[in-house]
């Protein structure tokens, strides 16, 4: 197809769109109603990059009290609402999937730890779901989430490329372990933002490069 990579496979939350401040300040607010008490960068460190219905056992340990499905219900509503109101797109984003989608001729996907419905709103919502139409795959629809590579196994049988001819770009260490554990070459988005340590940690968990504006991308991959 081109060079080392036959496709490209993309994250959405923190890599597509910007909406890990959204989620995690909802369920932020929703913890401390149940006596869970966390600062911002406390909540982002402990859940993001994960699907908040894998971490039942850690909600309902620290605050001693069960999450009925009517929690979840109310979650993904408020949720839903934020990201409604104020999701965007990563600067830079939405030109790299242009230009990727059009050198790769489609071969790409967005594989998300997030359920369906929030996956395709916000790409929707951000101008992306044009180039992604028929080839999102979500980890709710696996047998396992990330840092389990199901996700990323499950888009690459459709698009017909082999493991090692696949890209995937990633911006959590949970996120990279899933796509090394895959088989693919992992690409960091990190931006300054992230903090000086933030390279360091997508490296060490098995990153073949970091990058800190998603301008940089294509040439990257070219």
């Amino acid at each position: 197809m081109t060079g080392r990579f036959d496709a490209v496979l993309f994250d959405c939350d923190g890599v597509l769109v910007d909406s890990e401040g959204i989620t995690n300040g909802v369920l932020r607010d929703m913890l401390e109603d149940l006596g869970w008490k966390l600062s911002p960068e406390e909540c982002m460190r402990l859940f993001v990059g994960k699907a908040v219905k894998d971490e039942r056992a850690l909600i309902e340990r620290r605050t001693g009290r069960p999450l009925t499905e009517e929690w979840f219900v109310r979650f993904r509503e408020r949720r839903n609402e934020g990201l409604i109101a104020r999701v965007q797109p990563i600067p830079g984003a939405v030109e790299a999937v242009a230009a990727l989608s059009d050198r790769f001729r489609g071969r790409i996907a967005c594989c998300s730890g997030a359920d369906r419905f929030k996956v395709e709103l916000q790409l929707r919502k951000c101008g992306l779901m044009e180039y992604f139409e028929g080839r999102v795959f979500s980890g709710h629809e696996t047998p396992r989430s990330k840092p389990f590579p199901d996700v990323y196994l499950a888009a690459m049988e459709p698009l017909g490329v082999r493991a090692e001819r696949c890209a995937i770009v990633e911006d959590t260490v949970t996120g990279v372990t899933a796509g090394i554990a895959a088989g693919a070459t992992v690409f960091g988005y990190s931006p300054a933002e992230a903090g000086h340590d933030a390279p360091a940690a997508l490296l060490g968990a098995g990153a073949a490069h970091t990058f800190a504006s998603m301008s940089e991308l294509p040439g990257l991959l070219s």
